[in-house]
């Protein structure tokens, strides 16, 4: 994978243009994060990676990287460590965070609220439904598991499957080229900002949810047209929201 950093914050992310226009229809595809999405994990991978820089003598607040954590491994590391650094001990800082996360945290995870359910309504009502992660492919194939979706997805993409993660836009734009869909015909479904980014710089337009943990100025900032608690509140309001064609901003019914 490429180590390109991500551009610091108040850089342009170039073609944040979504051109979704569905006049009241469904849009064909749903592209759904995972972490801090679909399942409670942002803080298990945050306390992993705090772990291995520790082991790597780095020790890095845990809030700080947790304000990082949505993007893959070649974007997070460039954040905290030098270019000597990462191309001295990154890929193996990352592998030992990996086996590490895996071991320890991955067997924790659990399933956000109603996120099967929310997906089934997508299949319900007509659309597909693809996973566009920054997660590797081992967690990834856990994760379906975790939630018992593997026979409602229809295209998985993960950060082994691409040169850059997120907020770069190319798990986005290989979901899309493999189920064939357009990307004004989509619509993507977040919790952080490198979600909302990414699929802006794809052409996708982004729903946010605020279970992980991001705050719902850093969500609009980077793009999302509309805001709920998690999936459960997103299920609940799904015939007001872009899942179902809808336009009209929603906040969280706090």
């Amino acid at each position: 994978m490429s180590t390109t950093p991500t551009p610091r914050p108040g850089a342009p992310l170039a073609d944040r243009r979504p051109s979704a226009q569905f006049n009241g229809a469904m849009p064909d595809v749903v592209l759904f994060d995972i972490d801090g999405t679909l399942v409670d994990s942002v803080d298990l991978h945050a306390q992993a990676w705090k772990e291995a820089f520790a082991r790597f003598g780095r020790e890095i607040p845990y809030d700080a990287i947790r304000t990082q954590i949505g993007k893959g491994g070649d974007q997070l590391l460039p954040w905290f460590l030098s270019p000597t650094d990462v191309a001295g001990y990154g890929a193996e800082l990352d592998a030992w965070r990996g086996e590490h996360y895996r071991r320890e945290y991955l067997p924790l995870v659990r399933p956000l609220p109603r996120a099967r359910q929310l997906i089934q309504r997508v299949r319900r009502d007509g659309a597909r439904v693809g996973l566009a992660t920054s997660c590797e492919r081992r967690e990834l194939a856990v994760y379906v598991g975790v939630l018992g979706v593997g026979d409602l997805v229809d295209a998985a993409i993960s950060a082994d499957d691409v040169d850059r993660s997120k907020p770069f836009p190319d798990v986005f734009l290989l979901c899309l080229a493999r189920l064939g869909v357009p990307a004004h015909r989509a619509v993507a479904v977040g919790d952080s900002p490198y979600d909302a980014e990414a699929a802006g710089r794809a052409g996708v337009l982004t729903v946010g949810v605020l279970c992980g943990g991001f705050d719902s100025d850093e969500l609009r900032g980077a793009g999302c047209v509309a805001l709920y608690h998690d999936p459960s509140d997103l299920l609940a309001r799904y015939d007001g929201s872009p899942l179902a064609g809808e336009w009209a901003p929603a906040q969280p019914g706090l």
